[in-house]
């Protein structure tokens, strides 16, 4: 009886919303994030409260004590939640963390549009109507050398749209070794599915020849569809059909021949030490129809599908109803036509990804034995390294490739993991994303920017207790 009477009691005192919501320490949330929602949290804070009370697990309940259970809450909601990080993980394109970072004048040109009207769908010379893509496809046909290009939201739209433009109702012949899943569970055998053409696979998961496409050709067959395979990679007996000779077959048939290109370069990337990896403008000159391939992967721009190919499929699919769903928005179209200009204009190296791929290992070095420098005067001494270490390219290419690089090492205190480790520095306000290697951290410093070492430095001058 006195338990209870002890808990009766207990959930008595638990503070009135009105009390709760006039705490000093609630109004800077509250001016942040609107009364009600502030308000929804507390409830839930008191709701935790009552429960901890009557499992006897807290008899002294206040208005503080409430505050406390909905802190993390406020505080993560305060923060947002599509939050800038440090990228330490040595994964230039790393798909979780956003993918590309954009150059300088492309960040310029999305303020530009986004904080005033623009010339979006407007034709200055005629004050009249305008097509929106029109900003963009000029610079990719030259960047491509190709006939006609026109851009959707990502990829995985340029490849629905490409095959519901062109061979909705038809057959469609792939490879078994293609039929991939991507990141997203993205899926070929999916979007062909959803795009209404009927898929016809030919050849073994490790071998496909030429006779296995020749022999699933029927008077139903609508294109030859080849697809990067992304991370994916087979090694040992293995064999496929090369872009000529799929082209050669397409011409002899009268049939499309077309490409999922996946990444996408625009360059080649031999200067870098990456090869095998072809571009754009190689795969149309090897007699592909219609290539598809993302922009912001290594291109080094935004989020954008493009088609690129032959002007007559491209003027097709400009009249296909599903392109509208697909539009680009105004500050993509922004980043993207800065970025290709980069191109254009032979200044490239300025695009993040690119300079990221291509910095020497001496400068990686110098900056990984700096930062541990400037780490040893924060932390142990001799818990605090630079070392020689792995990076990828990421993104679905170059998946077997290795970039030599460097990071910096620095081993948890004693009775502390290199997971939790990790986790304190994911909970940072700039959360910093490292990789590991046994019991230490790594902070690989390739997919650095500036400014980042100040961050890592202050992350750890928290976690250690001497901010």
């Amino acid at each position: 009886m006195t338990a209870n009477f002890a808990k009766k009691n207990s959930l008595r005192s638990i503070p009135a919303m009105d009390l709760l919501l006039a705490m000093p320490e609630v109004e800077p949330y509250v001016n942040d994030q609107g009364r009600e929602a502030v308000k929804k949290a507390l409830g839930e804070a008191v709701e935790r409260l009552r429960k901890r009370v009557l499992a006897g697990e807290d008899l002294s309940p206040s208005a503080e004590s409430v505050f406390q259970i909905a802190l993390p809450v406020l505080t993560e909601r305060s923060l947002g939640s599509l939050r800038p990080v440090v990228n330490g993980t040595g994964v230039v394109i790393h798909t979780n963390l956003g993918r590309s970072c954009l150059a300088p004048g492309a960040i310029d040109a999305v303020r530009s549009a986004a904080g005033r009207y623009s010339t979006l769908e407007y034709d200055l010379s005629g004050g009249a109507r305008g097509h929106r893509s029109d900003h963009v496809e000029w610079l990719i046909k030259e960047a491509a050398e190709a006939e006609g290009a026109l851009v959707v939201n990502n990829n995985a739209g340029a490849v629905l749209l490409m095959l519901a433009g062109l061979c909705s109702g038809r057959e469609v012949v792939v490879s078994r070794g293609e039929l991939v899943e991507i990141g997203g569970s993205f899926r070929i055998p999916d979007i062909m599915a959803f795009s209404g053409a009927k898929l016809a696979e030919v050849g073994a998961t490790n071998r496909t020849h030429l006779k296995d496409y020749r022999g699933a050709i029927t008077e139903n067959t609508a294109a030859l569809l080849k697809v990067h395979p992304s991370n994916f990679r087979m090694e040992g007996f293995t064999a496929s059909v090369s872009r000529e000779e799929l082209a050669g077959l397409a011409r002899e048939k009268g049939l499309l021949f077309l490409e999922d290109l996946g990444s996408g370069a625009l360059a080649d990337l031999g200067s870098l030490g990456l090869r095998g990896e072809p571009t754009v403008a190689r795969c149309l000159a090897e007699g592909v129809d219609l290539v598809s391939f993302s922009g912001d992967k290594m291109l080094g721009g935004p989020q954008i599908g493009v088609l690129a190919g032959k002007k007559k499929l491209v003027d097709q699919l400009e009249n296909y109803p599903l392109l509208r769903a697909l539009r680009v928005d105004k500050m993509t179209l922004a980043a993207f036509e800065a970025t290709l200009r980069l191109y254009l204009s032979g200044k490239s190296g300025e695009i993040p990804t690119l300079a990221m791929l291509g910095q020497p290992g001496e400068a990686l070095k110098k900056r990984a034995l700096r930062l541990a420098a400037r780490l040893k005067k924060i932390l142990p001494p001799k818990s605090v390294s630079a070392v020689e270490a792995d990076d990828a390219v990421g993104g679905g290419a170059f998946p077997a490739e290795r970039l030599p690089g460097w990071a910096v090492a620095v081993a948890p205190p004693e009775g502390k993991s290199a997971g939790a480790l990790l986790a304190e520095l994911r909970n940072r306000p700039v959360p910093v994303i490292a990789g590991a290697r046994g019991n230490m951290a790594l902070i690989h410093v390739r997919t650095l920017l500036d400014g980042d070492d100040r961050l890592i430095c202050d992350a750890f001058a928290a976690i250690s207790g001497r901010e």
